[in-house]
């Protein structure tokens, strides 16, 4: 049975001098050689070791091998990316402050050459705030909803049939939905900080994360239209700040990672009334961890089985790790696992719920684990692949070549 380490905070800081190769030739001929699902990777850009842009590899989800990376596209600071459920398009925010004149940020539809991961550029539009940092695609494909961390906003863009992204939708209710409050932090919640947004399953509503207000909240959507109405509101603890969301594959529970302190927050999901009621809350770091200056989390996933909940840990540079009671929802706290890089911003598990490749930004790294289909623990498969500047994992969904 693979172990699951308690470690301290700087145990993964051994992988800083791993060295960075630059990215394989732009031909793609890495990418496209070989078995296995392409996965790409959302990144910062920049002066190296930062990205270009978008890039993509091959996993083989056999052996668990990470081909070394190549450049898909280059798009600027494309830190969150998401897939059309049946189109060959993914989604990006490009985080920046202005776009096309306006103090925005924007999202970026590239169309996907599955027979070597190369995206070309659809179209963009404007986010209507700085700053995006979350993008996510309704299960029927119809709508792209983003966040927009600077301003605490959400946005709801519509898709048209070959995966363009239409304008915003002006009006009350309209695309764009301006949060409202602050909370106790004297430095990070003076204001509204959206950080996620996703549409439930049956797409009539969008559960939205905002670290600055404390809340989760949930807004009705229609797709249809594209607009985004205020609905209900989950309150966390003051000063948690709720970042990012999973729910539950029997859509019953869902799970809210918590920035600021360190905790994953468990609610139930009345999924007809739009309406999630808290009744856990856990810590992301062993008790034994003292020292936590620093650290904060960021990603959060229910394995497809639904049997183990994961959720990343920077500073501490670790995957926590729980088993989930399928019956109640509640959590249980199994450790964490180091990642062997630092930062680790975010991580994705293959469709087959075998493995689980976790990022580390600021090591520029990828560390590949497989996943204990018992226990859910995490098993390093070797040497981290070096990546620039990773800060998304994205899976093709579809049929490996």
């Amino acid at each position: 049975m693979a172990s699951i380490r308690f470690v301290a905070r700087g145990a993964a800081a051994c992988v800083a001098a791993l060295a960075l190769s630059p990215l394989a030739a732009p031909d793609l001929a890495l990418a496209a050689d070989g078995p296995g699902m392409l996965v790409w990777f959302g990144s910062y850009t920049g002066a190296p070791p930062k990205a270009e842009g978008i890039s993509v590899s091959r996993f083989d989800p056999t052996t668990g091998r990470l081909s070394p990376p190549v450049l898909a596209a280059a798009v600027k600071n494309p830190s969150f990316l998401a897939l059309h459920p049946a189109l060959p398009v993914l989604y990006a925010v490009s985080e920046v402050e202005d776009t096309d004149g306006q103090r925005s940020g924007s999202v970026v539809a590239l169309s996907i050459d599955r027979s070597t991961g190369r995206l070309t550029k659809l179209n963009h539009q404007v986010s209507g705030r700085s700053t995006p940092c979350h993008v996510s695609v309704d299960p029927a494909g119809r709508v792209a909803l983003a966040a927009n961390y600077g301003g605490g906003s959400t946005v709801c863009l519509g898709i048209e049939a070959d995966g363009r992204l239409r304008p915003l939708v002006p009006g009350t209710p309209g695309g764009y939905l301006q949060h409202e409050g602050r909370s106790v932090n004297p430095e990070r919640q003076t204001a509204p900080h959206g950080h996620s947004i996703d549409a439930a399953p049956d797409g009539r509503f969008a559960v939205s994360c905002d670290l600055g207000i404390d809340k989760v909240l949930v807004h009705a959507l229609d797709v249809g239209a594209g607009t985004l109405t205020p609905h209900t509101a989950a309150p966390v603890k003051p000063g948690a700040g709720p970042r990012h969301f999973a729910l539950h594959p029997n859509r019953k529970f869902g799970y809210c990672i918590n920035e600021l302190d360190l905790t994953v927050t468990a609610f139930t999901w009345n999924g007809d009334a739009g309406k999630l009621t808290e009744f856990q809350t856990l810590s992301t770091i062993p008790d034994t961890v003292t020292d936590r200056t620093g650290f904060s989390t960021a990603e959060i996933a229910v394995h497809p089985s639904g049997r183990f909940l994961y959720g990343s840990n920077r500073g501490h540079d670790s995957i926590a790790i729980y088993a989930i009671d399928e019956a109640t929802g509640r959590l249980t706290f199994r450790g964490v696992e180091p990642i062997r890089g630092r930062t680790p911003r975010n991580f994705a598990i293959d469709p087959s719920g075998r493995w689980l490749l976790a990022a580390g930004q600021d090591s520029h790294t990828v560390s590949v684990f497989a996943i204990e289909g018992t226990t859910g623990a995490l098993t390093l498969t070797g040497e981290p692949v070096s990546v620039p500047a990773p800060v998304c994992v994205r899976f093709d969904h579809a049929r490996p070549q």
